[in-house]
């Protein structure tokens, strides 16, 4: 077969998986679907590790998803530049009008910016590039550190749950969603040099608790990329379990293909395999989640 001919068989395969991934219409937070029942107490919780790559959006849409067909509302703010947690969820960023850039630097009303019922019971604040900038130009803003605290806390009472998908650093960003959030979500993979890192995170949390947000603590320790084969994996779980004791979480999140196909379809993993390990491993996040209070 000749090189032409493979490369108008990829672009018809590309054209056919286009067609099959129907754009999330952008509504307005005003066209929202009305919430026929009480709301709990709003937790709000920073999905965060300033390593890369160790399935903090991944657990960001599947968990939030995995709440919301538990009838919970909940609200994912996506504070990554790369902004994985919006495109993972099928949300086209060069059609979105304001972000969360515009809230933190631009006073743009937060509700203007939530794209609602994404997926059930989920509404999202979403990210595009224009975020990279926002580390620079947040240096100079007075109040800098609580932006998003006061942009997310005039959401209280209107989610069960408000997720922060968290930039891999500890620049403003980072800060930002340590003042704003109650608590701390920390995904570490399984794999070698787990740990590596976490201890500057756990300084950065404890300089915040005592200056800036004295309720902040780690609600729960979540394990990724489980591969039950490995010697490896198993020595991970038992070093992460000794390290931090009841507060990782049972559920273990296995490395499966089905999890990282899901955001390409635009779907979290309870919609596009909820019958798999992942989505079943998910599933058991979300109800060890809401056990926890």
């Amino acid at each position: 077969m000749s090189i032409e001919n493979i490369e108008i068989i990829e672009r018809e395969v590309v054209q056919e998986a286009e067609k099959e991934i129907p754009l999330k219409p952008i509504k307005s937070f005003k066209d929202k679907e009305p919430v026929t029942r009480a709301i709990g107490q709003t937790k709000i919780m920073a999905i965060i590790n300033q390593k890369g790559g160790v399935g903090k959006s991944t657990t960001a849409i599947n968990l939030s998803a995995a709440l919301g067909e538990k009838g919970k509302q909940v609200l994912l703010v996506d504070l990554d530049p790369q902004g994985n947690s919006s495109s993972g969820l099928g949300i086209e960023k060069s059609r979105v009008d304001h972000c969360i850039y515009d809230v933190l630097l631009n006073s743009v009303p937060v509700e203007e910016v939530i794209i609602p019922d994404v997926c059930e019971g989920l509404d999202v604040i979403p990210a595009t590039i224009n975020l990279a900038g926002a580390e620079v130009e947040l240096v100079s803003e007075m109040a800098r550190e609580n932006r998003l605290r006061d942009a997310v806390g005039s959401l209280r009472g209107k989610y069960d749950y408000i997720f922060v998908d968290c930039p891999p650093s500890l620049g403003l960003l980072t800060v930002n969603a340590l003042v704003a959030a109650d608590k701390l979500l920390i995904p570490i993979q399984c794999e070698f040099y787990a740990l590596e890192g976490v201890t500057k995170l756990l300084d950065s949390m404890k300089r915040v608790k005592t200056l800036l947000n004295p309720s902040l603590d780690i609600f729960g320790v979540l394990l990724t990329m489980y591969d039950g084969r490995t010697t490896l994996s198993r020595q991970v779980v038992e070093e992460v379990r000794s390290y931090f004791g009841k507060t990782v979480f049972d559920s273990l999140i296995p490395r499966t293909v089905k999890l990282s196909e899901a955001p390409s379809f635009g779907q979290p993993i309870t919609q596009y395999d909820p019958t798999g390990k992942g989505g079943q491993s998910y599933i058991d996040l979300a109800k060890e989640v809401i056990n926890r209070g």
